[in-house]
């Protein structure tokens, strides 16, 4: 067997990584998404060729101003073995997310597919997290009732945004949330969140606390743009005002303000295991519009 080539691909050899003959039942090719529509770049696409022909891609996928990748977007492949050595040697190390389609475990081929490709990340070192829901909300199904009973302020402190999600994480459900605080603390999950968000290249001033007619916080509120989409950056009711409710509130406060901006598509989401956040997007007409299995270096 001829040897195998890994490395980056060249500007202007965008044909190449389309060269890799796969049926996108998994992935960002299942939903649309094209290596020319992704905003990728070509020194973060690596390809793994043998006798010339790709058996094996990957692509690294970051904002416009980011110097270092932030996901591993796609990771397709016609030998499992290639594959394995080409996330050994590409020089990133960061999380993999695999869209796929709601029913993924009900079509063989479609299961088949989504397994592979965990199975060889995972010989590659990467190690499975959790499995999440991706919502999608959009005009059609009609704006979830808006909250009469909170008052939404804005927050121009980020000490107050930050000692928020120390409240919140502490007894978060969110598998993401609960391996930082593992690995690195509770101030490290919080000051993540709060990095995150902004990040993001939608305004500061959308962010929202939430609190009771008596003035007890309840929680955040944070709509936000994603690049490509408007999105809900970030939902969470306090430990001690939970059981009521409120999630609901706080998600239909970012919808109606994501809607006065202009939104004509929202995304969202959220762990499987999250029932009362999953109930919420439930209630607030908020359509689940994939699976997604994230993987960690």
């Amino acid at each position: 067997m001829s040897d195998l080539i890994v490395r980056p691909l060249r500007a202007g050899e965008e044909a190449l990584f389309d060269s890799l003959p796969d049926p996108n039942l998994v992935g960002y090719g299942a939903f649309g998404t094209t290596y020319a529509t992704g905003n990728y770049r070509p020194e973060w696409t690596w390809v793994a060729l043998r006798d010339s022909v790709v058996v094996a891609r990957a692509v690294w996928w970051a904002g416009p101003a980011d110097t270092e990748p932030k996901a591993l977007d796609w990771f397709d492949f016609t030998d499992a073995d290639a594959a394995v050595h080409l996330l050994r040697t590409a020089p990133f190390r960061t999380e993999y997310s695999i869209p796929l389609p709601p029913n993924w475990r009900d079509d063989p081929a479609v299961h088949a597919a989504a397994t592979a490709r965990i199975d060889a990340a995972t010989a590659a070192g990467l190690k499975y997290l959790v499995e999440r829901y991706t919502y999608r909300w959009t005009p059609d199904r009609g704006l979830p009732e808006r909250s009469t009973r909170l008052e939404f302020r804005p927050e121009p402190d980020d000490n107050v945004i930050f000692d928020v999600f120390r409240r919140v994480n502490a007894t978060s459900l969110d598998a993401h949330v609960r391996h930082i605080i593992a690995e690195q603390g509770l101030d490290a999950s919080a000051q993540e969140e709060l990095d995150y968000l902004r990040w993001m290249p939608s305004p500061r001033e959308w962010w929202r606390l939430a609190y009771t007619p008596d003035g007890e916080l309840v929680g955040l509120a944070a709509p936000c743009y994603h690049y490509s989409a408007h999105a809900v950056g970030y939902i969470a009711v306090v430990p001690e005002q939970r059981g009521h409710g409120y999630a609901f509130d706080l998600l239909a406060e970012t919808t109606h303000m994501l809607v006065a901006e202009g939104a004509e598509k929202i995304v969202a989401g959220t762990d499987v295991t999250n029932v009362p956040m999953a109930k919420a997007f439930a209630r607030g007409n908020y359509l689940v519009a994939q699976h997604r299995i994230d993987l960690l270096p």
